[in-house]
């Protein structure tokens, strides 16, 4: 007679789904804890959110406007390196778009000049 070879298989799966039954008890033991630490990360969330970060607000960009901001989408999105608009156009495109550019990307004033500051300066 030769050994059952799905055997080890069947001891895995099962030894898996005593580890997700015991961590899923414990997690429901944790249950408190772990709302209260995610409401700590969200009070720093928000004081953080305050400060304008140009990685996170030009990561909304580079989707269209291509890595470097030198414009993308095969020319439907136009460059934003040296760029001839004023700083109040710049803050009328991000905030009602502009051909394929959706409006609204930006909504807090802040937010708004420190983008339209920052795409000024790039060159």
């Amino acid at each position: 007679m030769g050994k059952n070879p799905v055997v080890p298989y069947i001891l895995i799966f099962a030894l898996g789904l005593g580890l997700i039954f015991f961590m899923s008890l414990y997690g429901l033991d944790q249950q408190k804890e772990i709302a209260n630490k995610g409401e700590e990360g969200k009070t720093e969330d928000v004081a953080e959110s305050a400060e304008f970060d140009p990685e996170v607000a030009v990561g909304k960009c580079i989707g269209c406007h291509g890595g470097d901001l030198t414009g993308g989408m095969g020319g439907a999105a136009p460059s934003l390196v040296g760029t001839s608009l004023s700083k109040d156009e710049i803050k009328n495109v991000i905030l009602n778009g502009s051909g394929a550019m959706p409006a609204g990307i930006i909504k807090e004033d802040a937010e708004l000049d420190a983008m339209a500051d920052y795409i000024l300066s790039l060159k």
